[in-house]
């Protein structure tokens, strides 16, 4: 007895129970073999990444209404067919579909510039002669509301530097409506970025329908903090905006399913994801295709390693993430009699950059669970739990009671090519993306495996 006290006592002192020790024995004790297996599988092959090279070269840029996306799509329903993958399927989803047409800024005062730009999706045009007027350069919406005769008959400028992205990215999507309602005829945003190299990054915006819609581009950090200057100096600047944007009907687009069925429960389902659609411009690869072949060969590899878990992992490469999240909206719709079924939702949408770990939002039974299948992934070095999952997809189904997940990564680069030009492949690693895979694969086939699901959260009204 004197042997075993110290055990107990030891236990205590560190807030475990046994339960939970056994718990930990459990997961690596029956899980081990085949987490290792995974890992080994996706470090050591070069075909994932090869997959995100070729939907990147050969399909370029994938929006929301445009045959680029579309073809994506098909070409990825095949492959996966091809890979064995079961019911393999494109649900079909209406999107909004926006074009940028032609577009410039050029500083006419005090001398003459083009600037780089892009305009943010959504956006109105510009007359067809462009927009031409002095500009007012404000670092965030108090200095805009302190001087509203300022910015009436002007052109906003949002000189806001990044922050946190939460934040940050208020200026981009409110930032028209805040400058129209200080009367202003078009705005422009300092780019969402960590980092520039003269590079603008679009995104979403939004209007509303009791405030007039006026052109809204972003512009380059460089090109913001040197107005910001003149502007302190006292000098007069004057820009001319053109832009031809337009909105067309809404066009047809798809979510990408495909799944191992499970052996014994294969109505519960666990979700591996990203977003297939990106913007008009680059690549896409980091946002999202590199998340999305992760997803799918997570799921590829199970199949081709022959384990086939107690239920099922569903494979969703969601559409239309980038200005409208219509492909997780209508999931969710379609499948809402199915969503209590649904033991977690796992996205990758931050760049496929070395793993650190998981976010995961679920009841404090489940994130114990999850805790002990992290310690399976100390071969890739990504073991850190974060809370507060924020995945834009899977949030849809969080008030239907989902357990959440998002992959999270060395993410100190992400914003320096996040919407922009500099959004291709040549800017992943491929040992990193690698390990992004092993990471989703092996939390995904294990909680797939588990004799229990993992409990749901709260559904809410």
């Amino acid at each position: 007895m004197r042997n075993v006290l110290p055990f107990f006592v030891g236990l205590l002192l560190a807030g475990t129970t046994l339960a939970q020790t056994n718990l930990t024995l459990s997961i690596e004790e029956h899980y081990g073999e085949a987490a290792n297996r995974l890992i080994k599988a996706a470090t050591e092959s070069d075909a994932a990444f090869e997959r995100v090279a070729y939907i990147c070269d050969t399909f370029g840029p994938r929006f929301s209404g445009t045959t680029n996306l579309e073809n994506s799509i098909d070409w990825i329903l095949s492959e996966m067919k091809k890979d064995g993958m079961e019911n393999v399927r494109g649900d079909e989803v209406m999107v909004p579909h926006w074009v940028r047409g032609n577009e410039s800024v050029e500083l006419l005062e005090p001398h003459f510039r083009k600037m780089k730009m892009l305009g943010l999706g959504g956006s109105v045009a510009t007359p067809e002669e462009g927009i031409t007027a002095e500009v007012f350069v404000v670092r965030n919406f108090e200095e805009l509301i302190n001087n509203p005769t300022r910015a009436r008959g002007k052109i906003v400028v949002f000189n806001a530097p990044f922050t946190e992205y939460s934040s940050t990215v208020l200026y981009r999507t409110r930032g028209a409506m805040e400058a129209a309602r200080a009367g202003a005829v078009a705005s422009l945003v300092r780019s969402v970025a960590t980092f520039s190299l003269y590079t603008p990054h679009t995104g979403g915006m939004r209007y509303s329908e009791d405030i007039k819609k006026i052109p809204h581009a972003a512009i380059t950090m460089e090109d913001a903090e040197m107005m910001q200057r003149m502007q302190e100096r006292g000098k007069k600047i004057v820009v001319r905006l053109k832009m031809e944007a337009k909105t067309l009907p809404m066009a047809r687009s798809r979510n990408v399913i495909a799944e191992i069925v499970g052996r014994e429960k294969p109505e519960e389902i666990i979700v591996v994801s990203g977003h297939i659609d990106a913007w008009d411009v680059g690549q896409g690869a980091m946002d999202d295709a590199g998340g999305c072949v992760a997803a799918w060969e997570a799921v590829r590899l199970m199949h081709k390693l022959n384990l086939r878990p107690r239920r099922t992992v569903r494979v969703v490469l969601w559409t239309n993430e980038e200005n409208g999240l219509r492909g997780a909206r209508e999931y969710r719709e379609k499948y809402k009699a199915d969503l209590k079924n649904h033991v977690l939702a796992i996205e990758s949408d931050e760049g496929v950059f070395k793993p650190h770990g998981f976010a995961f939002t679920g009841t404090e039974k489940a994130t114990a669970t999850i805790r002990q299948i992290m310690t399976l992934l100390k071969p890739i070095g990504a073991t850190q739990l974060t809370f507060d999952a924020s995945g834009a997809d899977i949030s849809q189904l969080e008030d239907d009671g989902v357990p959440l997940m998002d992959l999270r990564v060395e993410s100190s680069k992400y914003f320096w090519y996040h919407h922009t030009e500099a959004d291709t492949v040549d800017k992943l690693d491929k040992a990193d993306f690698n390990q992004c895979v092993a990471a989703m694969a092996v939390m995904s086939y294990i909680v797939a495996e588990l004799p229990e699901r993992l409990p749901p959260n709260p559904v809410k009204p």
